[in-house]
C-alpha cells in the first residue's frame, strides 16, 4: 500500500488460543487489512495457518523485541509503523504482553479495566518484580494502596475484589502513546488520568446472514451458558436460583466453554439434584455453539464483579437472535434495557428465580429482546467502522506521541525533575525511526 495508510503491527493472542481476543482479531483481521498493511505478532509457539493467507504472522518475545526489529521490510518511504498491542485480565495470554507494553511505546488496546489477576499471575512467573509493581501502585494510587496491594498479594484478599477499587490500568498507561476502549466506563477512567489521549471504539462482531428470534413455544426452556467462566459469572449462582425453583420447573442447561473449576461445579450441580438438567460440553466448535444459541430460550451472561470489559459473549449471543440476563453494572448497563434482561448484583438468586418464571408463562417476552439485540450488533458492532476507527487512531500516533512528550516533560518539570524530559523525548523519537 501507499505511504498515505499505515503499517499496522498487531500484538495479541491467535487462535486456537482459548481466549475471545484471539477470535476478535481473527474477527477484525478483514477490516483492516483493507485499510491497512497489517503484520500479525504473537508470544505463541503456533497458531492457526489460516492466517497466513491474508498477513505476515511472525513471533516475538516481547521481553527483548525492539521497534526495529518489528520494521517492515517493504515500508513505503513516509509510511507510519503503529504497533497495537492487546491487554486482558488473563496473565496466560497477556503478561508477556504486559512487558512489551511497559517497555516501547505503542496504543493499548485495553480489554479489561480491571488487571490485578493478571497483574499478579504476571510477578508468580517472574515477568515483573513484586516491588516493581508496588512502586507502580503507589505512583498511581498512594501508600495505602500499595499496602492493600501487598495484604492481597499475600492472600488476604481476591485479586478481584481489589480490582473493584484500584483496578491498576494505569501500569500500562507509563509509556504508551495512546489507549484504545470499547466501554465509556473504560475510556471516562483513562480519559479523566489526563495521561494519554483515550479513543472509544465499539468492540466488533461480524454478523451472519440471518437469525431468528423465534424459540420453540413449548417443550422445556432452553438455557445455556459459554465462554471461559470464571466464578464472576455466577454460574453457582445460576445452579442454586434452578434448584430453588423445584423438580417440577421444566428447562435443559447447556454449559459451554473453559470452566474454572470443572470437579466443583459438577459436585454442585449433583448435590443440588440436577444431574439430569445441566449437561457440561466443554468447548464446542463454533458452528454448534452458534447453533445452540439459535434454540436458547435465554443466555446467562452475568458478571459479578464486572472487569471493566465488554462482551464478545454478548455480540454473539445477539448475533443469534437470542435473549440474554446480564447484571446492572460495568458496560452492560449503558447497552439499551429492550436488548438484555437485567438483574442487580444483590439478591442475585431471587432475581434470576422470578425471571425464570416470567419466561417460563411468556417466552415472547424473550424474543422481543433478542429481536432489539440482533438489531443493536448491526447497527453499533460492525467490523468495517473498527476498522476504520482503528487506522485513524495509527494515523494520529505521531501526533499523539509529540503529544506525550510534551505531557511528559511538563510532568517531569513540574516534579522538579525536568532533566530527565530529553530522555524521554529521545526515546519516542525512535519509534520506527
Amino acid at each position: 500500500m501507499s505511504s498515505e495508510v499505515p503499517h499496522i503491527h498487531w500484538v495479541s493472542p491467535l487462535p486456537p488460543a482459548e481466549t475471545d481476543i484471539a477470535h476478535y482479531t481473527q474477527r477484525i483481521l478483514p477490516a483492516l487489512r483493507a485499510r491497512a498493511d497489517v503484520t500479525l505478532w504473537t508470544d505463541a509457539f503456533s497458531w492457526s495457518r489460516d492466517l497466513e493467507a491474508s498477513c505476515a504472522v511472525r513471533r516475538l518475545n516481547p521481553a527483548t523485541i525492539t521497534p526495529a526489529e518489528m520494521r517492515s521490510e517493504n515500508i513505503a518511504p513516509g509510511q507510519a509503523e503503529v504497533a497495537f498491542v492487546q491487554i486482558g485480565n488473563s496473565g496466560d495470554f497477556h503478561s508477556s504482553f504486559l512487558q512489551l507494553a511497559r517497555r516501547m511505546p505503542t496504543v493499548v488496546v485495553l480489554h479489561d479495566l480491571a488487571l490485578q489477576e493478571m497483574y499478579f499471575q504476571t510477578i508468580a512467573k517472574r515477568l515483573m518484580s513484586l516491588d516493581d509493581y508496588l512502586e507502580s501502585i503507589a505512583h498511581w494510587y498512594g501508600d495505602a494502596a500499595r499496602s492493600e496491594c501487598q495484604l492481597s498479594w499475600e492472600g488476604q484478599e481476591a485479586a478481584s475484589t481489589l480490582s473493584q477499587r484500584i483496578p491498576g490500568f494505569e501500569l500500562l498507561m507509563e509509556n504508551a502513546v495512546a489507549v484504545v476502549t470499547h466501554t465509556s466506563t473504560a475510556h471516562a477512567a483513562v480519559t479523566d488520568r489526563a495521561f494519554v489521549p483515550a479513543y472509544q471504539l465499539e468492540l466488533p462482531y461480524k454478523a451472519s446472514a440471518t437469525a431468528t428470534c423465534e424459540r420453540a413455544g413449548s417443550g422445556p426452556l432452553r438455557l445455556m451458558q459459554f465462554g471461559y467462566i470464571n466464578p464472576n459469572r455466577r454460574l453457582e449462582e445460576v445452579l442454586e436460583a434452578l434448584a430453588g425453583l423445584g423438580p417440577d420447573f421444566d428447562f435443559v442447561f447447556d454449559i459451554c466453554g473453559k470452566l474454572w473449576d470443572p470437579e466443583r461445579i459438577k459436585q454442585k450441580r449433583d448435590h443440588l439434584g440436577l444431574t439430569g438438567k445441566v449437561h457440561l460440553h466443554g468447548f464446542v466448535p463454533e458452528p454448534q455453539l452458534d447453533a445452540m444459541l439459535a434454540e436458547a430460550h435465554l443466555v446467562f451472561n452475568l458478571r459479578n464483579p464486572s472487569m471493566g470489559e465488554a462482551s464478545g459473549s454478548q455480540l454473539r449471543i445477539w448475533n443469534a437472535a437470542a435473549t440474554s440476563v446480564v447484571t446492572d453494572d460495568g458496560w452492560y448497563r449503558d447497552v439499551p434495557e429492550n436488548t438484555v434482561f437485567r438483574i442487580p448484583k444483590e439478591n442475585e438468586v431471587a432475581s434470576l428465580q422470578a425471571l425464570l418464571q416470567q419466561l417460563s408463562q411468556d417466552r415472547h417476552m424473550a424474543a422481543e429482546k433478542g429481536a432489539e439485540g440482533r438489531k443493536r450488533l448491526l447497527d453499533q458492532h460492525v467490523p468495517d467502522r473498527y476498522g476504520e476507527g482503528i487506522v485513524h487512531v495509527a494515523q494520529t500516533f505521531g501526533r499523539d506521541a509529540r503529544d506525550a512528550v510534551l505531557a511528559d516533560a511538563a510532568r517531569r518539570f513540574l516534579a522538579g525533575n525536568s532533566a530527565s524530559a530529553d530522555l524521554m523525548r529521545d526515546r519516542l523519537s525512535t519509534l520506527f525511526g
